[in-house]
């Protein structure tokens, strides 16, 4: 049975979690960190606010951003909706260097024993509102209206994905509309599905699809950008029919959906498309939790960062899918949060020097 941490807010199993008993009541930990600070509050009662760095996200790179700071022994605090971001939707990871196949879940797995058994640090699963300045830093409010202040921040707050914005896409949600994590396979066995998208999450989509669902029409609004490799597989695929240069522009269905209209661009014939699901792999946006007149975003509202992932505003920071970085992928967004921790510890090295 899951519990949830005191502390942290983490969802644990009550048989593998760290426990204490006070009061004799038994709680439950994610950690001995979390057990240790809860211990430490009965005594105290004063829950601290106030820390040199805070990182929010959970993906790749917040968790990394989270470990490298914990070994610079930063004074840090994690804010986080949950710990492993978009990367749990991976099902297939190809030469993140130690691995020459992992899936997303395993290793987020091995990022989150890092951070929370090898190298703790505060956290908590929350998600954060609003960043505002405040004197000496920022003040960081999340989703419970709790406040800490911190002298920097790293926002590692991942993106949110793309929707199709027609008739019956939030209607048909779970119920036919869904973005491909692996559970929802069995929702389509045996029948006939759409995938919308061009890119190179679409053949992970499709070869998940491969041997569930009985024919998968690929529909995109331009010509396929995926790698030319990926685009030739897809090509050879018996079951799969391609529709390049076509937009959906319906969803239909009952209680739950049976059909999709697309149509051709810059076109009048529309064609409705009988299936039991959609997968749709149309990109991300990053996630609007920082006011854009403290940082400068790109046209497609993606942070603007320095080569040191330092943003246009002084202690603000950001790695990952949320910047403008080049290559959306796991081992990219790992890389820039280790470079955003080594970048904010300097930071705070420099306030100190400034302020002796």
């Amino acid at each position: 049975m899951n519990v949830t941490d005191p502390v942290c807010n983490m969802e644990v199993d009550e048989k593998t979690a760290v426990t204490t008993e006070c009061d004799g009541d038994i709680s439950y930990f994610c950690s001995e960190g979390c057990k240790e600070k809860f211990l430490n509050g009965q005594i105290c009662k004063l829950p601290r606010t106030s820390y040199d760095l805070i990182i929010i996200g959970g993906g790749p790179a917040g968790l990394t951003a989270a470990v490298y700071a914990a070994t610079l022994k930063m004074d840090v605090f994690l804010i986080a909706k949950d710990l492993g971001g978009q990367a749990f939707d991976s099902t297939k990871i190809a030469n993140y260097m130690g691995y020459d196949f992992i899936t997303g879940p395993e290793l987020i797995e091995k990022f989150q024993d890092q951070l929370i058994h090898s190298n703790y640090i505060d956290h908590l699963i929350s998600e954060v509102e609003k960043i505002e300045p405040a004197e000496g830093g920022f003040i960081i409010t999340t989703a419970e209206l709790k406040k800490f202040f911190t002298k920097s921040v790293i926002i590692a707050a991942g993106m949110a994905r793309r929707k199709l914005n027609v008739e019956g896409e939030e209607t048909f949600q779970r119920m036919g509309v869904f973005s491909g994590n692996i559970q929802d396979l069995s929702f389509v066995q045996g029948e006939d599905v759409a995938v919308v998208g061009g890119g190179n999450s679409v053949l992970q989509m499709v070869e998940n699809l491969q041997g569930v669902a009985r024919n998968i029409h690929l529909v995109s609004v331009t010509e396929l950008t995926a790698d030319p490799s990926i685009i030739e597989r897809l090509r050879g695929m018996h079951n799969v029919e391609i529709y390049e240069l076509h937009k959906v522009v319906a969803l239909k269905g009952d209680r739950t959906l049976s059909g999709v209209t697309i149509r051709k661009l810059a076109g009048e014939t529309t064609v409705d498309l009988q299936v039991k699901g959609i997968f749709i792999a149309i990109g991300l946006q990053p996630s609007p939790i920082l006011d854009s007149r403290m940082v400068n975003l790109n046209d497609r509202g993606e942070i603007m960062i320095n080569p040191d992932c330092s943003t246009s505003y002084p202690g603000i920071f950001a790695a990952g899918d949320v910047t403008d970085a080049f290559g959306k992928r796991i081992v990219i967004a790992s890389g820039e949060g280790a470079k955003a921790a080594l970048a904010a510890r300097q930071y705070i090295i420099d306030l100190r020097k400034r302020a002796a």
